[in-house]
């Protein structure tokens, strides 16, 4: 059968619970907490927050199912005077305690309108401080299993676009070592329960990957130093999401719930005046690796 809006949100609804379950286990300290919000528009969503745990300082995993008038920025690119939308999704960011645990961030939406088009979007990236290149090629690895149950190809598109998709321009690298990104996947060669499998098989990779690397990561010690350069890339994580990111700005422009919108960012950030790393440091050589179209396979 194709899925529904309302069966898609059920699973969406049920990809929160689980995810934070199992990086509640796997910090072994803190605890989500929730926060239940209404849309003035029509519709809600569940906030969860975790923060000051013993692997991960700051994260979210956010629900959400609204729906209302179609706002005026999808009403002129589809040439529409008026109608109405849903959109149910997960979206989560985590900012681990230990400089050497990546940052991960992952989405799986849906979005439909009343005049019968609909889509999927999402995927899963990762930005380390200090590139493991082990650590990078499993990462990429998952990601290409969950693809290639979908289409040969998929892996290939999927990782430029995500490539393409987290560049900070006005820095000339990527944000991380990239992953998978993907958007505006409608039905057609597929069917909608085809692509809805396919988002729904992203968002359950995500907590035994992520688990996996925070758990050989969360206990190394590591120094001032370290946690500097932390900072300094997290500013690279603000930067990007305020001046690139589209789901940023897209909700800040239509006047989104402002908490979950900036649920992204980190605690802490620091911007050092023209700082560059020292010749052959840890630092120097993993900015090597925040470039596009790197093969880590």
């Amino acid at each position: 059968m194709s899925p529904t809006k309302e069966s898609i949100s059920e699973a969406f609804k049920n990809l929160q619970l689980e995810i934070c379950e199992a990086l509640e286990a796997e910090d072994g300290l803190a605890k989500f907490g929730s926060d239940h919000w209404e849309r003035p528009g029509g519709g809600g969503g569940l906030s969860r927050a975790i923060t000051d745990g013993r692997a991960i300082e700051k994260g979210g995993v956010n629900y959400s199912a609204v729906h209302g008038d179609i706002p005026e920025q999808l009403r002129k690119h589809f040439k529409l005077d008026q109608g109405q939308f849903y959109a149910t999704g997960v979206s989560i960011v985590i900012h681990p305690q230990n400089p050497f645990a990546p940052t991960i961030h992952m989405n799986v939406r849906y979005f439909e309108m009343d005049n019968g088009i609909c889509w999927f979007g999402g995927g899963i990236d990762l930005t380390p401080s200090y590139v493991d290149t082990q650590e990078a090629k499993y990462f990429h690895s998952q990601m290409k299993n969950v693809c290639d149950a979908f289409g040969p190809d998929s892996y290939a598109e999927y990782k430029k676009w995500a490539d393409d998709y987290f560049y900070i321009k006005h820095r000339n690298e990527t944000r991380g070592i990239g992953g998978i990104f993907f958007d505006h996947l409608e039905p057609g060669t597929k069917t909608k329960k085809e692509l809805f499998d396919f988002v729904l098989s992203v968002g359950k990779s995500f907590a035994p990957t992520y688990t996996r690397i925070l758990s050989n990561k969360k206990d190394l010690e590591f120094t001032e130093v370290q946690r500097n350069w932390q900072l300094i890339r997290r500013g690279r994580y603000v930067e990007f999401n305020l001046v690139h990111d589209r789901g940023t700005k897209f909700g800040l422009e239509t006047e989104g719930r402002i908490e979950s919108i900036l649920m992204s960012m980190p605690s802490e950030a620091r911007w050092v005046y023209n700082h560059t790393p020292e010749d052959g440091s840890e630092e120097a050589e993993s900015l090597k690796y925040f470039q596009k179209n790197i093969d880590w396979i």
